[in-house]
């Protein structure tokens, strides 16, 4: 019985070219193994890869990788093809489909590009489908700099609330001492708190291989970052056998960051701090349905909304006495919630001519208030 059903997984150059130069399709296929076991138990798993410079490398037969910009991102463009390649390829043996989904950070923090990578990814775990991440460095600049999918994996935990995030790398886990250079240093199983002194542990160790852009520091950097989404991290090594089954598992593997919340607890706290660009009032139907069963919030139920705002824009629902209900993400504008009120979702293609989905606000981007006398829960 696996503990985690929601699971980011960042794999790094290293692990991908089982320190070669160029990738391993047998190591590989060894992740995608357990990989596929997972899914097949319906663990839904989301991959961040590495390994796109690695691969343009291996394609261009060039020995030569100097630090230039230029130089870096050419192999990019010329590898992720290649790489996700060796993934469909891979996972095409056990049936399963991937899709690629090239990200920059700016994508987390534009509000709509947010709420449709968003949806975007949900639909296709929804549907059985594993996406397989990577920042797209052909065209981006500063995002090309250590640890760029470290952190990227941690905020695509955040993004989908993940229940667990997964670092594979050379290395075991965090020790007390770099274990190159002592060998009597101990593995840390488990740390509460990242602080400096954790931070001072990993100071030390740098990357292996001249292909990755990665180092231990980066990784305590995304476990922090994934710790204040309320999603705990485990730094692991790639080489142990049945690592990933073992971990969804919750068996001791690596070294385990624990978060101080719970994703949901998280996204609450983070909603509730947010001040709403709007008010949607909803009929007695809607907000029974909202309060007492937790429901997505449709067009049907929606009577009117009060002021202007986009897609994406955090609201406040209401009920037609003025009592708050809820507050979230509106999926839909202002402008086209006026065209879908008291309309069922069935006709939100045919009158707007597109359609988010379903909900105006669904009830994973939706927290409901203390005020109305239901449990936030």
């Amino acid at each position: 019985m696996n503990k985690y059903q929601k699971i980011v997984i960042k794999f790094g150059t290293s692990s991908l070219t089982h320190h070669t130069k160029k990738l391993s399709r047998r190591h590989i296929l060894e992740f995608v193994h357990q990989i596929a076991q997972l899914h097949e138990n319906g663990v839904q798993v989301v991959i961040v890869s590495s390994g796109a410079m690695a691969a343009g490398r291996e394609i261009l037969d060039n020995k030569l990788l100097d630090g230039s910009m230029p130089l870096k991102q050419m192999f990019a463009a010329v590898g992720q093809g290649r790489l996700m390649q060796v993934w469909t390829d891979l996972f095409a043996l056990y049936e399963i489909v991937v899709g690629q989904v090239l990200l920059v950070r700016d994508d987390f923090s534009d509000r709509k590009r947010y709420l449709n990578m968003r949806d975007t990814l949900s639909s296709m775990l929804e549907h059985g489908i594993i996406p397989i991440i990577n920042e797209n460095d052909a065209v981006t600049t500063e995002e090309i700099k250590v640890g760029d999918n470290d952190n990227l994996s941690a905020l695509v935990a955040n993004l989908i609330s993940a229940d667990l995030l997964v670092l594979l790398t050379d290395q075991q886990g965090l020790f007390t001492e770099d274990p190159r250079n002592n060998s009597k240093a101990k593995l840390i199983s488990v740390v509460k708190d990242i602080d400096d002194s954790i931070r001072a542990l990993a100071g030390g160790v740098s990357k292996a291989s001249g292909l990755g852009t990665g180092g231990m520091i980066t990784k305590l950097e995304a476990a922090y970052l994934a710790a204040q989404s309320g999603t705990p991290t485990v730094i692991a090594s790639a080489w142990e056998p049945q690592v990933l089954l073992d971990i969804a598992k919750g068996e001791s593997r690596g070294s385990m960051f624990l978060a101080k919340t719970t994703p949901r607890e998280s996204w609450k706290r983070w909603l509730l701090s947010k001040k709403s660009k709007g008010i949607i009032v909803v009929d007695r139907g809607a907000a029974a349905k909202l309060c007492k069963e937790g429901a997505s919030l449709l067009p049907v139920g929606i009577i009117k909304v009060v002021s202007t705002f986009e897609r994406g824009a955090i609201v406040k629902i209401i009920s037609e006495q003025d009592k708050p209900l809820a507050i979230g993400i509106s999926s839909y504008s202002s402008l086209e919630i006026d065209k879908l009120k008291k309309v069922k979702s069935t006709q939100i293609e045919k009158i707007l001519g597109y359609s988010y989905g379903p909900e105006i606000v669904h009830r994973d981007s939706m927290s409901l208030l203390k005020s109305n006398g239901i449990s936030n829960d």
